[in-house]
């Protein structure tokens, strides 16, 4: 069997996978693409866990590029800009589900 994708690149989707595997992350990612760029504060509210752990997933989401932010101030605004992740999410949930 011969694969025309570079090993690169399933190490990069695999890599990917690993950093959305989680409940949190998961929940962040979707509601970043439903409800447009937040910060910590409006993000915590809805998950209604605490800061601390919301920082924590955030910062793993962004070294891996699924997350761009914009500083104003002090205040940080996430959003989600890496496309592929943004059709795993889409491809995860129902299609009649808001994204």
């Amino acid at each position: 069997m011969q694969l025309n994708i570079s090993p690169e690149t399933f190490e990069t989707n695999a890599e990917l996978l690993k950093v959305l595997a989680h409940p949190v992350r998961l929940c962040l990612v979707r509601g970043l693409m439903e409800n447009g760029p937040c910060n910590v504060t409006n993000i915590q509210s809805c998950l209604g866990v605490p800061q601390s752990t919301i920082s924590q997933h955030l910062a793993k989401l962004k070294a891996f590029g699924v997350l761009s932010c914009t500083r104003s101030g002090r205040e940080v605004t996430y959003a989600v800009t890496h496309q592929t992740a943004q059709k795993l999410i889409r491809a995860l949930f129902d299609a009649t589900q808001p994204i």
